[in-house]
């Protein structure tokens, strides 16, 4: 028996064992990537808005998915009510004085494994100068090989709500909600090597 090259067949084994379970940076595409947030408006209706140009990275790590994170920053000039002039007032100082605080961020700080497809994120939100800690319900839709640029990517649909007064956003509360409920649906690919 070989014993050299039994060593150097194990040697490459268990790094490339190590080579596929290292976390992967997957950059947020922005062109597939929406949050959308809703209040309640005088208890009449819910109105809905979202932000684009969403950037950001997401590492999966998928033999440690506890070692998994999420940084995301969110331009508040982006923001789209459906109505412009509520889109000009949202960046005034009454609301995100977005002069001051162009960005909204996310960054967690924990990712909890329910089963494979059922993660609880918690992070740090940080709105007009403001850091509070939330927690995202995060599915994973899929993983894999996009079909249409070939590269590893991966996706995810995200749920959370908080009271926008705690980011001294208070405005008409309590007639118009203080409750923000956040729908957040994510793709993110790794970039092509160049």
């Amino acid at each position: 028996m070989n014993f050299k090259a039994l060593s150097l067949g194990l040697a490459v084994a268990v790094a490339s064992s190590f080579t596929m379970a290292a976390p992967v940076a997957y950059k947020i595409d922005p062109t597939h990537t929406q949050t959308v947030f809703s209040w309640n408006h005088f208890g009449f209706s819910t109105p809905s808005a979202n932000f684009t140009d969403i950037q950001g990275v997401i590492n999966v790590d998928n033999a440690k998915p506890s070692a998994s994170s999420v940084d995301v920053t969110i331009p508040v000039s982006s923001v789209n009510t459906s109505v412009t002039a509520l889109d000009k007032e949202f960046q005034t100082a009454d609301w995100f004085d977005t002069a001051k605080y162009p960005n909204i961020t996310f960054k967690s700080t924990k990712v909890e494994t329910k089963d494979k497809k059922h993660f609880k994120i918690t992070g740090n939100l940080t709105v007009k100068g403001i850091t509070k800690p939330v927690v995202l319900d995060a599915v994973l839709n899929k993983q894999g090989i996009h079909p249409m640029t070939k590269s590893p990517a991966v996706g995810f649909n995200a749920t959370t709500s908080f009271s926008r007064s705690e980011f001294g956003i208070a405005n008409y509360v309590p007639n118009v909600g203080d409750k923000i409920t956040v729908n957040i649906t994510a793709e993110a690919q790794v970039p092509a090597a160049k």
